[in-house]
């Protein structure tokens, strides 16, 4: 279903699927489940970039990675608030990174706003999140 997705917009871009071993180291360290659409998409294709190339879904190393540093890296806990109840899976090139909230977990999409730290409903769900992110590559479709 997620490959049919994205190969119905020009240039977006589609990686080898990762293994369920993959999924499960990390869930184990991020210490939570990947919400199901995410994880059934990252089955299919291990990150997805639009046709300008951004990782509006980032690899599983990229998930890990970049939720580590948000939710350890000691100055963001001075200037931001808590990133515990996100799990990040995409950004938008230009600063500004995709979430699912975990705490409550819900498959809803929010984006955080690096420049003043705010964080807006944005898609009712992963495949809304995705038709937009694709459809309006380039440009700032969420505000």
């Amino acid at each position: 279903m997620w490959r049919e997705l994205v190969e119905q917009y020009d240039g977006a871009e589609l990686q080898d699927p990762t293994t369920p071993e993959e999924l499960r180291e990390l869930e184990e360290a991020l210490g939570q489940p990947l919400p199901g659409p995410l994880r059934d998409l990252l089955l299919e294709s291990n990150g997805v970039m639009d046709a300008d190339g951004t990782d509006v879904v980032w690899t599983t190393a990229q998930i890990r990675d970049n939720n580590h540093q948000f939710r350890t890296n000691e100055p963001f806990r001075d200037l931001y608030m808590p990133f515990d109840p996100l799990m990040f899976f995409g950004d938008n090139g230009g600063g500004d990174q995709f979430a699912f909230p975990r705490s409550p977990e819900r498959d809803d999409v929010f984006v955080w706003d690096h420049e003043n730290d705010s964080r807006n409903w944005v898609a009712s769900g992963l495949e809304t999140y995705l038709r937009n992110a694709l459809e309006n590559a380039g440009e700032d479709w969420y505000r």
